[in-house]
């Protein structure tokens, strides 16, 4: 019998190939299972808050559960570990807040893991302000007068921190401000504000939701935001640059990781559904609600983003001597 030439018979079996379904990327099935959420700070914290909120949202898109699980402690090693160990195939989802993606970096000298080699950017939500606070018995009433207190203190004004988060961004305006204090550390950003509120330091600095009831209950005094704009909740306290301190722009964001070597197509089907929701008029009114501000990245600005923050933060710590643990 006949044989059609070669190139015929090529281009034959490139027909019959394309009247063939496609096969199947591990993207197209992606979720066929419940997908793990894994939160490393307590209930009620932002991350924790968001990553609730986005949950059930995602479920409903993908008809699967998205679970959100709580494993805190140790630094956020303990929740870390377990995602960086986790088999890279899309069911395991790390909601973390930068401390354990950028702060722990700068803030010990050795990790247990790695937030850049061992994690797959996928997506922020949204940033939260930071406001300087003083006890409200304090007779400091602006960052001027804070600038000029830490003046003739000679750096021996206590100041309280929770994390080293916001450690390294209250030292970030004593460079800007030619001043220092006496570092506190406290163990948790709630003791830190405590403290601060019975008068054992002089000023701290933490996410707005951490102050905002202590502010309207009396018992702490803002001073000054660190976002561009003033806040909806605190429109009559200025901005740092407002304050006299510009270029002091410092957020804590929320966002998530999958492991290293997940499937880019897996990522850029779960960070198109996360920004999705974040963007609707809904996940906009529920983030600004908690005193926070839509922040949408995908995968490629986080991971910029990422190594953008840790320089900076690198750069705060080498300036003022910040010893690592």
């Amino acid at each position: 019998m006949h044989q059609p030439p070669i190139r015929r018979r090529a281009l034959l079996a490139l027909a019959g190939a394309s009247a063939l379904p496609a096969l199947a990327g591990p993207a197209d099935d992606w979720p066929n299972k419940p997908v793990k959420v894994i939160v490393s700070l307590p209930p009620g914290s932002g991350a924790d808050t968001i990553a609730r909120f986005l949950a059930p949202r995602l479920q409903q898109r993908f008809g699967q559960p998205f679970v959100v699980e709580n494993r805190t402690g140790a630094n956020s090693f303990i929740a870390a570990q377990f995602v960086a160990r986790a088999p890279a195939d899309g069911y395991t989802l790390f909601w973390a807040s930068n401390s354990p993606m950028t702060t722990n970096l700068v803030s010990f000298k050795q990790l247990p893991y790695d937030p850049f080699a061992d994690f797959t950017p996928l997506a922020v939500a949204a940033r939260f302000p930071m406001v300087f606070v003083v006890p409200a018995a304090s007779p400091l009433r602006s960052m001027a007068d804070l600038t000029a207190h830490l003046r003739e203190g000679g750096g021996k004004v206590p100041f309280g921190s929770g994390t080293a988060t916001y450690r390294l961004a209250i030292e970030q305006y004593h460079l800007q401000a030619g001043v220092a204090g006496t570092h506190v550390p406290y163990k948790g950003t709630s003791a830190a504000v405590m403290g601060l509120a019975a008068g054992d330091v002089a000023y701290s600095l933490a996410e707005i939701s951490a102050v905002a009831p202590l502010i309207k209950g009396g018992r702490l005094r803002a001073l000054a935001v660190t976002s561009r704009q003033r806040l909806r909740d605190l429109p009559e306290v200025p901005t740092m640059a407002e304050a006299g301190i510009p270029g002091h722009e410092v957020h804590a964001w929320v966002g998530g990781f999958f492991p290293a070597r997940t499937d880019p197509a897996i990522v850029a089907k779960a960070a198109k559904a996360v920004l999705d929701v974040v963007r609707s008029p809904e996940g906009t009114a529920y983030i600004n609600s908690l005193g926070g501000i839509p922040a949408p990245m995908g995968p490629k600005e986080l991971g910029a983003f990422q190594e953008s923050e840790v320089a900076q933060l690198r750069a705060v710590a080498a300036r003022v001597g910040m010893e690592q643990e």
